[in-house]
């Protein structure tokens, strides 16, 4: 039986945080070896932001490492130290990406196309000398007295000295992240968060709420509410109504904690309570149905809002309040008045689950972050093996955060993978 050949460090997976942890491993002098299931390196990241890469956030390292919780921030402190929001833009501007800043805290390339963002980490992977093998799915891990032994489909096993592991989660399965690499951990005796779709479109029960399927609200708050009237999450952000509930980023900002809930076999029920004025308090829009039913021509609800709503959607908020659909404002009593601002702040809608994995932008759950060094992403049990990337129970909302994610972790953890080439 022939011995597996040893390599100095190896990577799994060819994602973003893959092609990142190669190139900056190999530009420390680092023979590496970078492991891919799929045909192709960073399939997600063509995919992302409707194919045009959301790649960072222009937020400071401080503010964006609060949107991944208490726990998710004090983990992310060593990452975002190695590797800030603004060193993300400078390295793609290095390699020949420009960035631009788009409104809600959002970094693109300035082409619009997440193909120039690939395909800009995979030349510099191979101008860095990494050796790239794509079709090369791992099917095991484990320790030995060498480091670690790969078992690979169809290739001869390996043996890594080092091992860095980035498959992805079990978001978006279509691009082959379709979670393996928790059976490597779990085999290796290690602590898992069950995984749960995050970043994911709600589903809702209610048939009204599927009849506005297509209807978008630019600038919407949601509350997500428990069985116990307790709200779990705020986020203002774009909400778009579909055949199946909702989806758009503030929907999608709060699902992990639906999808949560279920992964641990809890079927509570969920309400979405929207506020569809949030530029708007409540005595602001009081005044305004005052004052446009003193107009002459006795204006309908539509109209008094100036518009800004569908009709569609309008009829749907008056008959949630008791109303017909969309009478003229002078119709409206004291009473019904309130009622009709307190659906505009506060329209009620239930959610009974998420889309699923299949539609799912990452992974919530994952690697207990207690299994780490989080100034290294070092295993505590299991010295040089490097986890990072999604495969961590670690997640943000949209807006480039989860791609900072990655390439923050995948630099600390390349760092430190070679640091006795620098010490």
């Amino acid at each position: 039986m022939s011995v597996p050949r040893s390599h100095e460090l190896v990577v799994v997976g060819a994602g973003a945080a893959g092609l990142w942890a190669a190139w900056v491993a190999a530009l420390r002098g680092a023979e590496v070896l970078l492991l891919e299931k799929t045909p192709r390196t960073g399939t997600k990241i063509l995919a992302s932001g409707g194919t045009r890469c959301n790649l960072t956030t222009t937020l400071d390292a401080e503010r964006a490492g609060r949107w991944f919780g208490p726990a998710g921030e004090r983990f992310l402190r060593p990452a975002l130290r190695a590797l800030t929001p603004q060193a993300v833009v400078e390295r793609f501007e290095q390699l020949g990406v420009p960035c631009v800043e788009a409104p809600l805290e959002k970094v693109f390339p300035a082409s619009d196309r997440a193909r120039d963002v690939r395909d800009a980490l995979e030349k510099a992977v191979r101008e860095a000398g990494v050796e790239l093998r794509c079709e090369h799915p791992v099917e095991g891990v484990a320790a030995n007295d060498q480091g670690y032994e790969l078992r690979l489909a169809q290739h001869e096993p390996l043996v890594a000295r080092r091992l860095l592991l980035c498959p992805g989660g079990q978001s978006y399965p279509g691009s082959g992240t379709t979670g393996q690499g928790y059976g490597w951990l779990r085999a290796l005796d290690l602590e898992l968060v069950e995984p749960a779709p995050a970043l994911v479109p709600l589903t809702s029960p209610a048939s009204w709420v599927r009849e506005l399927t297509g209807i978008a609200v630019a600038e919407a708050e949601v509350r997500l509410v428990d069985a116990e009237g307790r709200e779990r999450m705020r986020r203002r952000r774009p909400l778009l109504f579909t055949h199946e509930g909702f989806s758009g980023p503030a929907a999608m900002d709060v699902s992990k904690h639906v999808a949560r809930a279920r992964a641990e076999g809890d079927a509570q029920p969920f309400e979405l309570a929207i506020d569809l004025c949030a530029d708007q308090d409540r005595e602001e829009l009081r005044r305004t149905l005052v004052e446009a039913a003193g107009h002459s021509g006795s204006p309908r609800i539509a109209r008094a809002l100036e518009g800004r709503f569908p009709r569609r959607l309008v009829e749907a908020v008056c008959r949630q309040a008791g109303l017909r659909p969309n009478p003229p404002v002078r119709e409206l009593g004291k009473a019904q008045r309130h009622n009709l601002v307190e659906t505009l702040k506060g329209l009620r809608a239930p959610i009974d689950g998420t889309a699923g994995f299949d539609k799912a932008e990452v992974t919530t759950g994952g690697l207990a972050l207690r299994e780490l060094n989080p100034r290294t992403l070092e295993l505590n049990r299991h010295p040089g093996l490097y986890v990072f990337g999604e495969l961590l129970d670690l997640d943000g909302p949209i807006g480039g955060f989860n791609f900072l994610a990655a390439f923050a972790t995948a630099e600390l953890a390349a760092l430190h993978a070679t640091r006795e080439r620098h010490s």
